[in-house]
């Protein structure tokens, strides 16, 4: 599965949807898409990680990154990923990232992707 971030829209909120492996070559474009997200002010901002099939400890450090920058600039950050996606779902358990932002088991997100 080629890696993408996607923005996405949630009930009219922002958000991002991560497909593929997030790992220490493509945290970047995820950095990217939620810096950009973050310079628009929104209100709440939403990282869906369903359709991520592997996520290494880069990836942990930039949702931790997000979950910092998102509370620094007043926005509600809540990321999406379902039990079902286990290899994603036992890192963000094992680290207790759900500590640092709220962790979900489903969001509807549409819209386009992010960069190239």
């Amino acid at each position: 599965m080629q890696f993408a971030v996607d923005r996405a829209s949630v009930n009219g909120r922002p958000g991002l949807r991560v497909r593929g492996e997030l790992d220490i070559a493509t945290v970047p474009r995820l950095a990217e898409g939620v810096a950009a997200e973050l310079a628009a002010r929104p209100r709440s901002l939403v990282i869906d990680l369903t359709d991520t099939v592997f996520m290494d400890s880069a990836g942990a450090r930039e949702l931790a990154r997000a979950a910092k920058q998102s509370a620094a600039a007043g926005v509600a950050l809540q990321v999406v990923c379902p039990r079902e996606n286990k290899p994603v779902r036992l890192v963000i358990d094992l680290l207790e990232l759900h500590r640092l932002v709220p962790v979900v088991e489903v969001a509807g997100l549409t819209g386009g992707e992010v960069g190239s």
